[in-house]
């Protein structure tokens, strides 16, 4: 695969020597804009990476195929989709279809977009993951800032699970301890969107809406493209979003 990174902007892995091999991580990769900003940091600081993404049964279902493009594009070693259907669990809008997607604005409270547990249960499959690679890094790219209110998003959680890694695992037990890395979680959106336009991400490549159609296409009015929108506004970068009405 041919990273398509901007000129000078290189993932810092020395060229000089052949002999030098770029550490394994796993970097969780939904498709969105936060996942392929966190992809191309880790590539930056020289990581080979190993792209894992879920397949929860989620109604945004093309953001897996921009996910495809995203691993391709900045150069991934190499990237799985897991499937587990947690739909047939329910208690999401994104996996239950009865439940509507809300479209009025964020709201104080935790939405009815949060995903039980999915956080937790993606990191548990990156872990297993990193441990047959014998990886020492995880990135993932939760936000505490510009963020729908999920409480598996917060800097708590990211410090807990990685104290729960280097408990659970064989690899921490015998002196390879695992290193949780969540590069975005202090950043606002227009911070993130900046850092990615220096790295050369193309945006227009990510799904981020929670009600994106067969296309990508999004829709405009959910949390998720509110806080994307208003991110490119405030990072002063153009929105290459393709919405749904064509606007």
């Amino acid at each position: 695969m041919k990273t398509k990174f901007q000129s000078g902007s290189q993932p810092a892995t020395p060229a000089s020597s052949a002999a030098i091999v770029a550490k394994p991580a796993v970097v969780l990769l939904s498709g969105g804009l936060d996942s392929a900003t966190v992809l191309a940091l880790a590539r930056e600081q020289g990581f080979a990476c190993h792209c894992l993404s879920l397949d929860y049964g989620q109604r945004h279902g093309a953001e897996l195929q921009a996910a495809a493009r995203v691993a391709e594009t900045l150069g991934a070693a190499a990237h799985r989709v897991l499937k587990l259907d947690l739909g047939q669990l329910g208690g999401s809008a994104l996996t239950d279809s009865s439940i509507a997607v809300p479209i009025a604005g964020v709201q104080p409270g935790i939405p009815v977009t949060y995903v039980p547990a999915r956080n937790t249960i993606m990191l548990a499959l990156a872990l297993a993951w990193a441990e047959v690679l014998e990886a020492q890094d995880i990135f993932v790219g939760v936000n505490a800032v510009d963020y729908s209110g999920y409480p598996d998003c917060r800097p708590e959680f990211i410090r807990a699970f990685e104290q729960l890694a280097n408990l659970a695992t064989k690899a921490a037990v015998e002196g390879r301890p695992l290193k949780l890395h969540a590069p975005l979680i202090a950043l606002s959106k227009a911070q993130i969107i900046a850092s990615g336009a220096r790295l050369g991400v193309d945006y227009a490549i990510t799904v981020s809406c929670y009600q994106a159609d067969a296309q990508g296409r999004a829709c405009g009015v959910c949390d998720s493209c509110r806080l994307r929108s208003e991110g490119f506004a405030a990072a002063g970068v153009a929105d290459p979003t393709r919405y749904a009405d064509g606007n």
